[in-house]
C-alpha cells in the first residue's frame, strides 16, 4: 500500500495486541515487495495489498491465504462502501479536457502489479482500437506519490492515481490542489483487502476477524480508523474481487512500450 497507510496500519497493529493480547509487530522497515515475500512464506501472518496481487494469489492452486476484512472509506464519494476509484490526473495548466486527448502522450504508472495505477487503464485501452499504441511511452514511477510528482513537474503527462491515496495527498498539501487536475475516473473497484495467513490458528484468524469488523463500535477503534480515514472494516468474499479478474484479463491484450 501507499506510504499514506503507515501510521493507520501501525496503529492498528498496537490496537490488535491491546485488545487481544496477541504480541504484535508491524514491518516497515523493508520494501513493500520483501513484506508480500515474507507474507507468501509465512513470516508475517497479515497484509494489506491491492487487488491485482490479491487474485493472482487466491487463484493459486497452494493458496494459504483467506480474507480477513476489507476498509470502507469514510469520504462521502465512497457512498459507505467497500470500493475506490483510479483517478486521471494532469497538470492544471495542460489542454487536456478528455483520456481520448492523451493519445500519443507519455503515461506514468506506480508499479505493473498495481490495479488503480495501472491494471485498469489497460483494461480500459483493450476496449479501444489500437489500444497498445494509445500512449508514445509508459514509464514506471515506483509509487502513486512519485507519479503525482512526475506530471507535476513535467515529466511526463498523466497518470492513474487510486483516489484514497489522491485525497491524503491533497488533504497534505493544499498548496498542490491547483498544481493538478482529474479529467476521467474509472471504476469503482473493490478496495484493496487486508489478508491473513491460515497458518494463523482458525481461531485467533476469527478473533482477529471479530475485532476489525466490530472496531467502528468500540471507543478505542473508532480514533484509529478515523485517523486512516476509514469508517469502518466489513466482511468480503472472493467473489467481490471477480470484477478485478476480469480486467486483469483484459488488460493482458495490452502490450505497452515502457520507456
Amino acid at each position: 500500500m501507499a506510504e499514506s497507510c503507515e501510521p493507520f496500519c501501525q496503529n492498528i497493529t498496537a490496537y490488535i495486541q491491546s485488545r487481544l493480547g496477541i504480541k504484535t509487530a508491524y514491518v516497515n522497515d523493508i520494501p513493500w515487495q520483501e513484506r508480500e515475500r515474507l507474507f507468501d512464506e509465512g513470516q508475517i501472518q497479515i497484509l494489506w495489498l491491492c487487488g491485482l496481487p490479491y487474485v493472482h494469489k487466491a487463484d493459486l492452486r497452494e493458496s494459504d491465504m483467506e480474507l480477513l476484512a476489507v476498509p470502507v472509506p469514510a469520504d462521502p464519494q465512497y457512498q459507505g462502501r467497500a470500493i475506490y476509484f483510479s483517478d486521471v490526473i494532469v497538470r492544471t495548466e495542460s489542454t487536456f479536457k478528455t483520456f481520448a486527448e492523451l493519445r500519443g502522450k507519455v503515461w506514468a504508472y506506480n508499479e505493473p502489479r498495481s490495479h488503480s495505477g495501472y491494471n485498469v487503464v489497460r483494461a480500459y485501452l483493450s476496449s479501444l482500437v489500437d489500444g497498445s499504441g494509445f500512449f508514445a511511452k509508459a514509464v514506471e514511477s515506483g509509487a502513486h506519490t512519485a507519479s503525482l510528482a512526475m506530471v507535476m513537474e513535467g515529466c511526463v503527462d498523466c497518470a492513474a492515481i487510486d483516489s484514497t491515496v489522491l485525497e491524503w495527498f491533497l488533504s497534505e498539501h493544499h498548496d498542490l490542489r491547483q498544481r493538478i487536475r482529474m479529467i476521467e475516473r474509472f471504476g469503482p473497484s473493490p478496495i484493496p483487502p487486508w489478508v491473513i495467513s491460515r497458518r494463523v490458528p482458525e481461531a485467533d484468524r476469527e478473533r482477529l476477524r471479530k475485532l476489525f469488523l466490530q472496531m467502528d463500535e468500540d471507543p478505542r477503534g473508532r480514533p484509529i480508523l478515523s485517523g486512516g480515514r476509514m469508517a469502518r472494516f466489513v466482511a468480503a468474499s472472493d467473489t467481490d474481487y471477480d470484477p478485478i479478474r476480469s480486467m486483469a484479463r483484459a488488460a493482458e491484450q495490452i502490450t505497452l512500450e515502457v520507456l
